[in-house]
């Protein structure tokens, strides 16, 4: 869950725009050929994410699966331990990553022709796609996810491996107040790539553009009632 923007939105708002993100985060998914996709996610929130997939996916080709263990670490070891007996390419990437090109994806299968690992570096030292050709369960043990240095440990602790590394394009995720106008500037230009999340951000912006300008008002019909005494 986006928590670090509920400064900035209400908790209903911040699940409302979660499930546009995730709903077309799956159509991304979804799109790509010969894939099978799977929600990973604690198990107390299993029944709630299948009930929304069910409601909003057309298709019922999206497992809803519960993780072992707590945390960010738990839920990609438990990513790769589900696909381990298929034998392919498997990649983690966020339920908030709409706006990402379909081509990062295939590419990132295709990095994984040739290396034991992919990687999708974020802008603040993280990471948004972890893929690998094999499950390595200790991969992400102890990584500091949710920090500014997830990266450099997931790196160093493939070097370790000796696993080797290929890395997708640098990409943000949607974590502050300023990434949701980034999004919503990118989605103006192209809404079709995450419809459902570009008609919410289309609704904030409106409502912020009321807010900031009866804000604005507020402040004018301050400073004249104070120049008045």
């Amino acid at each position: 869950m986006k928590t670090r923007l509920t400064p900035s939105l209400s908790p209903e708002a911040v699940t409302a725009f979660y499930c546009c993100l995730l709903y077309d985060t799956v159509a991304l998914a979804r799109s790509l050929d010969n894939v099978e996709v799977a929600i990973m996610c604690p198990e107390a929130d299993v029944t709630d994410l299948a009930r929304l997939a069910g409601a909003q996916l057309t298709n019922n080709d999206v497992s809803v699966v519960a993780q072992k263990g707590q945390g960010l670490a738990a839920g990609l070891t438990s990513v790769f331990a589900y696909f381990a007996e298929t034998n392919r390419r498997v990649i983690a990437f966020n339920s908030d990553s709409p706006h990402l090109p379909r081509s990062v994806l295939e590419n990132a299968f295709e990095t994984l022709a040739a290396h034991d690992v992919v990687v999708g570096p974020t802008h603040d030292g993280g990471y948004y796609l972890v893929g690998a050709r094999a499950s390595h369960p200790t991969l992400f043990a102890n990584d500091g996810m949710g920090t500014s240095s997830a990266l450099e440990r997931l790196l160093s602790r493939a070097r370790t491996f000796g696993l080797s590394v290929g890395f997708a394009d640098r990409f943000y995720d949607i974590d502050i107040a300023e990434d949701l106008s980034r999004l919503a500037a990118e989605l103006r230009l192209g809404p079709e790539r995450a419809p459902r999340t570009a008609a919410w951000l289309r609704e904030w912006e409106a409502a912020e553009h009321s807010r900031t300008g009866a804000e604005t008002s507020a402040r004018k019909d301050f400073r004249t009632g104070s120049g008045e005494l």
